[in-house]
């Protein structure tokens, strides 16, 4: 059992005032429960429940079970490469990404195995990251993204963390939950979508991640995958934030779906793109990628974005995390909408929370019919002295490595004084 544990706390909501979204009538807030777990694992945990009843995730920079994993490009020593982004060490052209196996059904005592690594180049960026992950119908899809410049990149008398997103690259496909793989056709050049994220310039589908429909995607109400990526269509600007659109730090969210199979996973004609809504206010979806509208706009405060639904209270949760300076305080905050075109609505705003958490989401298999908790997961405080800001842990039990923290959202009150009815009762 690796548990830590605590006196549960409620934590406040501080919403900015230039929120562009209204408050949940459902939930208020947040409250910690007191129980955390304490792996000591690499980092970039995104579950997903197979068919087998097991959790496969990716997982990098840093080790599981004594296999590491490293996705930056980048080493002290190594064969140089011509590119004139890069200043400071040498880029190796060859970054790895992990894939494990979580296997149990209690959050605090996971038995995580390593399966293995896979190497990747990054080139022309200098990371190569993994992103959305789905097994499905005993067939695994692993994305990888890329990120540059340098990894410690300094701008204004301040060091940012990858400070660029860069582009999906595509997807690898496994039929022997991990053993062995395909990769993707495409390239960091020449990605899925035809995405440059190179110097600044952005990007839509950046790192996507796969909504949490269950079990081998059982809650999909059409037989869709759908993903949810940061990016935006906004032009680093002079004088802008250095790192609007990093690892961590957004403008805007897109959604788009694919029916999975490993013939349709790597087709940019396969895939269908929201692209807002006609004049009766309902979606609209499209197979032309230039036709791809934000489906969330918050400049400045959005970043990695993951979503689960929620079947006992038929809704869906989105996790956002704005991260800041990409190295800095950083603040979470979650949405709820009965669709994933929303509208949505302002559970709760967590001002510095971690104070450093990243790539927060909430796996499904951890949620219980009987009860109203459930599990967030994230990864926290990987630069906790930074420019000379020091990352305090809050809340307890956050570390570098996989956290699984259990919370309860907190219901508003309904006019009566009685909770509202989230779930069927």
């Amino acid at each position: 059992m690796t548990a830590i544990t605590f006196t549960p706390f409620d934590w406040p909501s501080e919403t900015p005032e230039d929120c562009p979204f209204p408050p949940s009538p459902l939930w208020r807030g947040i409250r910690f429960m007191g129980r955390c777990s304490d792996y000591r694992v690499g980092d970039t945990f995104y579950p997903t429940w197979g068919a087998d009843d097991v959790l496969y995730s990716p997982f990098t920079d840093g080790a599981v079970d004594g296999l590491f994993s490293w996705s930056s490009g980048f080493v002290q020593g190594g064969e140089p490469v011509d590119n004139p982004q890069f200043t400071g060490g040498f880029l190796t052209r060859r970054a790895t990404t992990g894939h494990a196996r979580l296997v149990g059904d209690d959050p605090l005592n996971l038995r995580i195995e390593p399966i293995g690594l896979h190497a990747a180049d990054p080139y022309p960026y200098g990371g190569r990251y993994p992103c959305g992950s789905l097994h499905h119908e005993g067939v695994w899809y692993y994305g990888t993204y890329c990120l540059s410049p340098y990894a410690e990149t300094p701008y204004g008398g301040q060091l940012y963390n990858w400070p660029h997103l860069g582009p999906l690259v595509g997807f690898r496909i496994s039929r022997d939950n991990g053993r062995t793989w395909v990769d993707t056709p495409h390239t960091p050049a020449r990605p899925l979508f035809g995405e440059c994220g190179l110097c600044g310039y952005p990007v839509k589908i950046g790192a996507p991640h796969f909504v949490d429909f269950g079990r081998n995607m059982e809650h999909s109400p059409d037989g869709f995958a759908y993903l949810v990526a940061q990016g935006s269509d906004l032009a680093l600007q002079p004088g802008s934030r250095f790192g609007h659109l990093s690892w961590i730090t957004a403008d805007q969210v897109y959604l788009l779906r694919v029916r999975p199979t490993p013939e349709t996973i790597n087709d940019p004609g396969a895939y269908e793109f929201y692209a807002g809504q006609d004049e009766a206010a309902r979606p609209r979806w499209s197979g032309d990628f230039r036709e791809i509208r934000p489906l969330l706009e918050w400049k400045g405060r959005m970043g990695c974005v993951t979503a689960t639904w929620l079947p006992a209270h038929r809704r869906f949760i989105l996790c956002v995390t704005d991260g800041g300076n990409t190295c800095s305080h950083m603040h979470t905050y979650f949405l709820e909408a009965e669709a994933l075109t929303g509208p949505w609505r302002m559970v709760s705003y967590l001002r510095n929370f971690g104070q450093q958490a990243y790539f927060v989401n909430i796996p499904s298999k951890f949620l219980r019919p009987d009860s109203e908790s459930l599990w967030i997961a994230y990864s926290g405080n990987f630069a906790p002295e930074w420019n000379g800001e020091r990352i305090e842990v809050h809340p307890p039990g956050t570390r570098y490595g996989l956290v699984l923290q259990e919370v309860r959202f907190q219901e508003r009150l309904a006019a009566s004084g009685a909770p509202h009815p989230t779930r069927p009762r």
